[in-house]
């Protein structure tokens, strides 16, 4: 299932939904022209597991410990990675925005980054592969996004063999659909020999997903709230 749009018209230009998105092209456009650099950049700012276990182990943690945990948020393994992130971030984060603010959706989003590597850490704290994307992040937008538009409907792209059917589908079922395939795949993987090596980090998309059904509460505006900014 691939999301197109959904039905719900935005009351606010998503400023900051936007500069993430350019923010995330931009630092993409740059990892491209390092060539044989890129290796060594994306270990020295992705989020390594097993190289943050040993810092907060030896005692040796500092601020520089935990900045690959931010800056990771921004990088991307190809394009088809970037263009699948941005894709869904665009078409759920712009309401999830304006339900929030500017301001309270940024810090919204990077502690739901935080939380998705920490859960891909804890779920494998010896993994040597540095864990990049936005995905984790994006997964809390779609958490707030399943509890304040459930009924929303999205339209889909949906491919059987040679055909493809274009498909209005209610939020709760398609983001409730791409959860539990994100706790499943996760599961397998938990299970499977040499975890962590490598392949999509499920247990982050499903960390971010949990930190953002629960960190709504605190960061969305009140109905009055609301209306009194309108202007601002």
């Amino acid at each position: 299932m691939f999301p197109l749009k959904d039905d719900i018209p935005s009351r606010h230009f998503p400023v900051v939904n936007l500069w993430l998105i350019i923010v995330n092209i931009l630092c993409f456009v740059y990892q491209s022209s390092l060539g044989p650099e890129l290796e060594g950049f994306i270990i020295t700012h992705g989020f390594v597991p097993v190289r943050f276990a040993a810092e907060q182990a030896g005692n040796v943690s500092s601020l520089g410990s935990y900045l690959p945990i931010f800056s990771a948020m921004f990088l991307h393994g190809g394009l088809l990675h970037l263009f699948s992130n941005l894709w869904m971030l665009w078409i759920f984060g712009y309401n999830v925005e304006g339900r929030m603010g500017p301001g309270r959706y940024l810090l919204f989003y990077l502690l739901c980054g935080v939380a998705a590597a920490l859960a891909q850490f804890w779920a494998n704290p010896q993994a040597q592969v540095p864990m990049i994307g936005a995905s984790g992040a994006i997964a809390g937008v779609l958490g707030a996004y399943f509890l304040l538009y459930p009924r929303a409907r999205i339209l889909t792209f949906i491919p059987v063999f040679i055909l493809f059917y274009l498909v209005e589908i209610p939020a709760y079922f398609f983001i409730g659909v791409w959860f539990l395939m994100q706790f499943l795949q996760g599961a397998a993987q938990q299970a499977a020999v040499g975890l962590g090596e490598g392949g999509v980090a499920w247990w982050a998309h499903v960390g971010g997903f949990v930190a953002g059904v629960c960190l709504l509460y605190f960061f969305k505006r009140s109905p009055g709230e609301k209306s009194r900014q309108v202007l601002l």
